[in-house]
């Protein structure tokens, strides 16, 4: 994970002036802790010497807190390395393949999503299944999700992985543990932390229960991309997730923007016609019913239910120059451009992200997305060949996201989980 991020828990202390009590030594200790130990996982290959001078401490310093991550089984140490200077070579330290990671589930409308992370950021455990979620009671589907999470930690397990935390990825407004709204999910104020950590319990039993938290899908996968994605020095971009609805987030120097209650991002929802079809949210001519996935495939006279194996039809229809194919990814590509233009205006980002379904589509999305653009944001830095305008990363969606967001509280307080000595 790109060094420059934070996730919920900061590692740093922030500036203290001089009227603020110094930090003891219990406090400084551990804000080291986590700078030597995401030092070390941000670095190819790093030496005691090497993080000493990256970090600013002394090299015994380091050496001690460096010691602590070994016995703790946060970090390892092997072989040497040259820097090519004079004096011995170093130790390589290097972040610990086994022992503490993260879990994510990805709960969306026609699939369950479920990946392991370990502390270095890999992905370590992926599974996918292909369900209709629509219709079915909170609490099915919850059960299938932990189903699925209870095989993922099976396999963790056989890795000598051991995940500390989950997060749930959710569709729709998220807030205080419940999916407040996820209109093509049908639910309302439906707790979701609390039935998803029983049901995994219960698959589990005589194993301590996992911390379960929550947050919305685009969000995650926003993350996901600003982590493991190709965005090299790219800070400020809008992120589009393409499933059944449309989701969005924004990230602005390398910060989620999350809104004053937490629902910033919800740009499927935004209108993009006045005497558009009724939208499952109440409102009419919302982005989701143009470019949403049962859009995509209704316009291009497949059927809309038909969910991974449609897409990869409509795919197939477009490589093949099918017309009704080509004018559905015409007319989505131009509402997508007409709802980002209004957004890109407002919060200037360096690049618009388009994700989900959205992204083997590109080659057909693009050009007219691109169009809109061009011809609706006043900078005039836009084009429909601007690599601005790009497909994310096949290595970030929100499952990943969401498993990474667990290991970033590690990193950000590794003393806090720790292994307990026996008593």
């Amino acid at each position: 994970m790109n060094g420059n991020h934070s996730g919920r828990a900061r590692a740093g202390t922030g500036g203290r002036t001089p009227m603020e009590p110094k930090a003891d030594r219990e406090t400084v200790r551990r804000h080291n802790l986590s700078l030597v130990l995401r030092t070390v996982r941000d670095q190819v290959e790093a030496t005691r010497a090497g993080v000493a001078a990256r970090v600013g401490l002394t090299r015994a310093a380091v050496s001690s807190l460096v010691e602590q991550l070994i016995e703790s089984g946060f970090l390892s140490e092997s072989g040497k390395t040259f820097s090519g200077q004079a004096g011995r070579p170093g130790t390589v330290l290097k972040i610990a393949r086994t022992g503490l990671a993260g879990i994510g589930v990805e709960i969306n409308v026609d699939y369950v999503a479920v990946c392991v992370v370990d502390l270095a950021g890999t992905d370590r455990v992926r599974l996918v299944e292909h369900l209709d979620n629509r219709g079915a009671a909170p609490a099915e589907v919850f059960g299938r999700a932990a189903r699925i999470a209870a095989r993922a930690l099976e396999s963790a397990t056989e890795q000598e992985l051991r995940p500390v935390g989950a997060e749930l990825a959710l569709p729709g407004l998220i807030s205080g543990g419940s999916v407040l709204q996820a209109p093509n999910l049908g639910w309302t104020s439906v707790p979701a932390e609390a039935p998803f950590a029983e049901a995994l319990s219960a698959l589990r039993p005589g194993l301590p229960a996992l911390p379960v938290r929550s947050e919305n899908e685009a969000n995650l996968a926003a993350l996901a991309e600003l982590w493991f994605g190709g965005l090299g020095d790219v800070r400020s971009f809008l992120y589009l997730t393409g499933e059944i609805g449309v989701g969005g987030a924004l990230v602005l120097d390398g910060e989620l923007l999350r809104g004053a209650n937490g629902f910033a991002g919800e740009i499927g929802h935004v209108a993009v016609s006045d005497d558009g079809p009724l939208c499952r949210c109440g409102s009419r001519g919302c982005l989701e019913q143009y470019a949403g996935q049962a859009a995509l495939l209704r316009a291009a006279g497949l059927d809309e239910r038909a969910g991974a194996a449609g897409m990869a039809e409509l795919e197939h229809r477009a490589r093949t120059g099918d017309d009704a194919a080509l004018a559905a990814l015409s007319g989505a590509g131009r509402a997508l451009g007409r709802a980002l233009s209004g957004a890109v205006n407002l919060f200037d980002p360096d690049a618009v992200v388009l994700g989900g379904v959205y992204r083997p589509l590109m080659p057909w999305l693009g050009p007219p997305t691109g169009a809109e653009l061009e011809a609706r944001v006043v900078s005039g830095l836009w084009s429909p060949t601007s690599a601005r305008l790009r497909a994310s990363s096949p290595a970030a969606d929100a499952a990943r996201g969401a498993a990474a967001l667990v290991v970033q509280d590690v990193l950000a307080d590794p003393v806090a989980y720790a292994p307990r000595p026996p008593v």
